[in-house]
């Protein structure tokens, strides 16, 4: 393929934005190369400045669950638009979305609107500091929840260590408050409430890891974590910001029956549009500004153009009862043809799955955590990575990062993909 415009555009995108770019994975520095600008999408397709077309397994990193420029979407923002597009006061529209997703979500009363997954767990995790009056809190390793200070802590040993600064920036005084646990690992969890009593406020974490790759808990893990919770009186905080409203009408929590005490939404909640909330039972989230002593604010939260995208979206993946389960079908189909061409040009190799979220990891054992995951083979990732986008398919731009199913999606194109994996894992 040709990318003259794109790499004109990348050269001019890098005298006024840092990088070129206003997310870092999207530079391409985890691959190599330089990134390819879009111009347009539609349904399960990009295309780019150049005007190549790409079947496309971001989707806008999990919102786009029903694909690019959906109708009914598209023709909710643009109606909105027509009458204002911000007010900075209460709109009648804002109490609608969340009756719908109160009704859609257990174990949730109340729910807050902010404009980001990363204001989300932000909030949610000085909500949970608030509410318990305790300052530290548990994070998993390779488990991604934006980019706050708390959040942006290295993995240390042991089952007391603290964790420490991984961008500058973050002061070691926040680091200390932090403590790293394995994911997967209930024993490491439990050693570290132990080592720490009446001192955690919550423990944070994806209930099904999208950042090292797709990383589904294993069996009892999300009901160990709920058990030793109510054990210690820590508050489980679920970031389904990409899990929420993906892996079912009520996510992760319907999906596993494990109830956290506060969830994290974003990507699907805004239909594309950016937006974020959390939510919980109403003891916990009558704890905010105005009724509560925890201050938490936005001037654009809850705005009218993101608010009729998220609703229009909710409304159609409430109404239509088939959706969840031919997202699974269509993963599950994508799944076995991946796996038989990768082990038919024996590629050393693990795929996980889980709902509409799949990973191919270049790793011979299982991929259950962050150092399992940090074992995958990144130069084979790096030349399948090019080579898929030679062949028109868009993954994502690192070896950490789940791919997402669409249910615009066909199954030409599913078998489109299959046979570019087989063409490109010949290579590898």
């Amino acid at each position: 393929m040709i990318y003259k415009r794109s790499s004109e555009l990348f050269t001019a995108a890098k005298e006024v934005i840092p990088g070129g770019v206003n997310s870092p994975v999207r530079a391409f520095s985890a691959v190599g190369g330089e990134p390819i600008f879009m111009k347009e999408a539609k349904g399960a397709y990009l295309y780019d400045e150049d005007g190549n077309k790409y079947i496309d397994y971001i989707n806008s990193w999990g919102p786009l669950i029903l694909g690019h420029a959906f109708e009914p979407v598209v023709n909710a923002v643009v109606e909105k638009a027509k009458k204002g597009t911000s007010f900075g006061t209460p709109t009648q529209i804002e109490t609608t979305i969340a009756e719908l997703a109160v009704s859609m979500v257990p174990n949730i009363e109340k729910i807050r609107m902010v404009n980001s997954g990363t204001e989300a767990t932000m909030s949610a995790v000085r909500l949970a500091r608030g509410f318990k009056n305790r300052d530290k809190i548990i994070k998993f390793a390779g488990c991604y929840h934006g980019h706050s200070d708390s959040f942006l802590i290295q993995a240390g040993s042991g089952a007391v260590t603290f964790g420490t600064p991984n961008s500058p920036g973050v002061t070691k005084g926040t680091a200390k408050d932090t403590l790293l646990a394995t994911f997967n690992d209930l024993e490491n969890v439990k050693q570290l409430l132990e080592s720490n009593k009446g001192e955690v406020a919550c423990i944070i974490l994806e209930p099904v890891a999208g950042n090292m790759g797709c990383i589904p808990p294993k069996k009892g893990f999300l009901e160990g974590l709920r058990q030793l919770c109510d054990e210690h009186e820590v508050l489980l905080i679920f970031d389904e910001v990409m899990t929420g409203f993906r892996l079912a009408k009520g996510g992760a929590q319907e999906v596993y029956g494990v109830n956290a005490d506060i969830v994290c939404f974003g990507k699907v909640i805004g239909g594309g549009l950016p937006v974020g909330a959390f939510a919980a039972r109403n003891e916990i989230m009558d704890y905010l500004a105005p009724v509560g002593p925890v201050y938490q604010a936005g001037t654009l939260s809850g705005n009218p153009l993101a608010m009729a995208a998220g609703l229009a979206m909710l409304k159609e993946l409430n109404a239509d009862h088939g959706i969840y389960s031919r997202l699974e079908e269509k993963t599950a189909y994508l799944h076995q043809g991946l796996s038989k061409v990768l082990k038919q040009n024996n590629v050393v190799h693990t795929i996980n799955r889980q709902g509409s979220m799949i990973s191919v990891h270049f790793a011979e054992d299982e991929v259950k955590d962050f150092a399992s995951a940090a074992k995958g083979n990144n130069d084979s990732f790096k030349k399948f990575f090019h080579g898929l986008l030679e062949e028109g398919i868009y993954i994502a731009p690192s070896a950490f990062e789940t791919w997402f199913i669409t249910d615009a999606l066909t199954y030409d194109d599913l078998d489109a993909t299959i046979a570019a994996v087989a063409k490109v894992s010949k290579e590898l």
